[in-house]
């Protein structure tokens, strides 16, 4: 068989039932440009996924592409473990310069396995460690990933059933808004902590997303991350920021939590870390709190040599100055103006999200769906969010040209508008 050629069978014939996003994306993509994707067929859809926030700069940014192309043609490193490598020094002091110093951070880079669950595991290990404690502190729709540390510190049942275990070591409390908006989140957790009899363990960490990705959207205020940062110091706790989603520029700054006053202990980042999709998790520990052993956290795949030339890549194309973050911002709008056209149609529909992470809380998975559906059908990405999916999540390349994210959202706001139409249709 030539390596040209492939048999779409092979999928369902062979692969294994734990496979997602193809089943709502039935095609076999090819070719991918910018925020396009092109299938088998030819044919090309507007990408709204992104690989999940995995791809905020766009798929084959060219001076990414380059630069990884140039350093495998010249024999450059593919492998070295934790060792000391040319490209992993270039990334880190692109990183300390860039990013870190003129953000007022002294956070040391522990290079984690290559996804974000790994990065939420040593964030979780280390907390342990430090405090001499073992209960953390997660929040209702809170998503952390798959292996069971993180999948303990996650809320989504079906995700937790996975583990086929019990998961234990978490305490999960009310997240902002959870119980309504008369109910105050922070009192009733400074409560529960603060009582001796409550029966929750002293914490070693709170863990927390300020936008819940998978949750549905849910974004934190400062007011509520502030208040999580001081009950967490006010009870001996560290603070870990979950960055893995958000991060990277998706809320609309390159850390989500940048504008809100507050200084994590311990931040995971994957996802857009590498820039190009490449896997690539890494662990930002405040250098007091750095005391792990040699090897007391290993992995064959510690940082990836290719990720941290296209990682470097992208730092300094994109946040050598403030000229993106802008961008973002003005993009940004765009997408919710696109959204609030969609919410206008559905009685007690609402917006979710930051920055270009944001979507639509449309009341029913069902509904959901069916939009997301139709967009397919007409030629974009996009996904679901939330405990029962009810949320049309937009999560488009940073990167995306004003023309292509509007066109993205007139084929969802028309998607939402046909399903909505032929809904009525039959209900009549």
């Amino acid at each position: 068989m030539s390596s040209q050629t492939f048999h779409p069978t092979i999928f369902k014939r062979r692969e294994s039932e734990a496979r997602s996003y193809c089943r709502n994306f039935d095609t076999v993509f090819t070719t991918a440009l910018g925020s396009e994707m092109t299938d088998a067929a030819g044919r090309t859809f507007i990408d709204f996924l992104a690989g999940c926030s995995s791809l905020n700069y766009g798929h084959n940014d060219p001076d990414m592409k380059c630069a990884l192309m140039n350093h495998l043609s010249q024999n450059g490193i593919a492998h070295g473990l934790d060792m000391h490598t040319g490209e992993k020094a270039r990334f880190l002091e692109t990183f300390e310069e860039v990013i870190l110093k003129p953000r007022g951070m002294d956070h040391k880079v522990m290079m984690t396995g290559p996804t974000g669950t790994n990065a939420v595991e040593a964030a979780i290990k280390l907390a342990r460690k430090v405090t001499g404690r073992t209960n953390v502190i997660a929040f209702t729709n809170g998503f952390h990933g798959m292996t069971m540390g993180a999948l303990a510190a996650t809320g989504n049942a079906g995700k937790r059933a996975g583990g086929g275990t019990p998961l234990s070591g978490t305490t999960h409390m009310p997240f902002e808004g959870a119980f309504g908006e008369d109910v105050d989140s922070l009192d009733i957790i400074d409560q529960m902590l603060s009582n001796s009899s409550s029966g929750v363990d002293a914490p070693a960490a709170f863990i927390i997303e300020p936008v819940q990705g998978e949750g549905g959207l849910n974004a934190a205020s400062k007011e509520f991350m502030q208040g999580i940062a001081r009950l967490a110091k006010e009870h001996g706790a560290l603070l870990i920021v979950d960055d893995i989603q958000a991060g990277c520029g998706r809320a609309g700054t390159f850390f989500s939590f940048e504008e809100m006053g507050i200084e994590p202990d311990l931040i995971p980042m994957a996802k857009s870390l590498s820039g190009m999709g490449l896997p690539f998790a890494a662990l930002l520990i405040k250098p007091e709190l750095d005391i792990w052993k040699p090897a007391e956290h290993n992995g064959t795949f510690r940082g990836n040599t290719h990720a941290f030339v296209t990682a470097r890549v992208a730092i300094e194309k994109f946040w050598s100055d403030d000229e993106f973050q802008k961008d973002i911002k003005r993009r940004a709008q765009t997408v919710e103006h696109g959204l609030e056209t969609i919410a206008s149609m559905i009685p007690d529909a609402k917006l979710k999200g930051r920055g270009m992470m944001r979507g639509v809380d449309v009341g029913s998975g069902d509904l959901a769906a069916a939009i997301c559906a139709e967009a397919f059908e007409n030629g974009l990405i996009i996904e679901t969010s939330g405990a029962e999916d009810e949320v049309v999540k937009v999560l488009a390349p940073l990167t995306t040209p004003d023309e292509t994210l509007k066109d993205g959202l007139n084929i969802l706001i028309d998607a939402a508008r046909s399903v909505l139409s032929t809904q009525k249709i039959a209900a009549e």
